[in-house]
Order: structure tokens, then sequence, then C-alpha cells
């Protein structure tokens, strides 16, 4: 079954936060679908994926500038249904569909709580995920990190 965490920004934006859970994901040697709704998010996430660290980088591509995703642990989209390096773990980020979630392990939902319109779209996906016995948690930013609330 699939385990759903959502990771509520509060302190950080997302290009800073999100390469430092990928950087966890990938040191468990999961390997990474992000799915995001605009080309724009995923521009500046390729950036901040190569300069988040000054001696380090997370090996990614985008899925449509790659000819072999299947060696790459993290993979850039905004199509639904595509897992082209065989991804254990989905980033949903900007409330992307997720009718394929159940052939993932886990997925890691990231919305901005001081938008107010990602933030209602958040609680109507934790509420269909909830309602559909999905095993969800919650979880805060704060300056101290991330605090699991539920």
């Amino acid at each position: 079954m699939t385990e759903v965490s959502f990771y509520h920004l509060q302190i950080e934006p997302l290009e800073k936060a999100l390469p430092r859970l990928l950087e966890k994901v990938l040191a468990r040697d999961f390997r990474v679908l992000v799915r995001a709704v605009s080309e724009e998010l995923l521009e500046t996430l390729d950036d901040s994926l190569w300069t988040f660290k000054a001696d380090s980088f997370l090996p990614h591509a985008r899925a449509d500038d790659t000819q072999s995703p299947e060696l790459q642990p993290i993979i850039l989209t905004t199509e639904e249904g595509l897992n082209p390096n065989s991804a254990n773990v989905l980033a949903l980020l900007e409330d992307a569909a997720a009718e394929d979630l159940t052939s993932f392990d886990r997925c890691l939902y990231m919305f901005n709580g001081n938008d107010d319109e990602a933030l209602a779209l958040a609680r109507a996906r934790w509420k269909k995920f909830k309602d559909g016995d999905v095993l969800v948690s919650y979880h805060q930013q704060t300056d101290q990190g991330w605090q699991k609330k539920a």
C-alpha cells in the first residue's frame, strides 16, 4: 500500500526544501519521479538540483531530455502515468495528477502553506486520500526542520 507524506512548506521555498528531501530518499537507494504541473517549475527545479549545494548535486534528468531515463535516479516530468526510471517514490508538486499513485511505494506531496489556493488543494487531496484508505502523514516545516504533526 502506498504511503503519502504531506509536506507543508512555510519557511523555505520548494526549490530549497525538495533537494534536501530527495537527498535523503536517494540515500535509501530509492528512485524518484518528480511530477509537477508547470514546465516553469520543472526548469527551476532542474537548476536547483544541480546547484543546491556548492560541493555536490543530485543526478537527475527531464523525462523529455534523456535517451536513457532508466539510468536516472530522479526524473522530472509533467506527464501523468509516466515512470521511465521505475521510480518507487513519487513527488507530487502543484497538486499534480496522481491516478497512478498505487504503482509507487511512497509519495511526497509538497505544498506551499503560504498560498491559500495550494493549501485548499492540499486539504482536498488529504481528504480524498484518507477517504480512499490511503496511509497519510503530515509534516510541517519549521525553523528546526520537518515536524510530524499527524
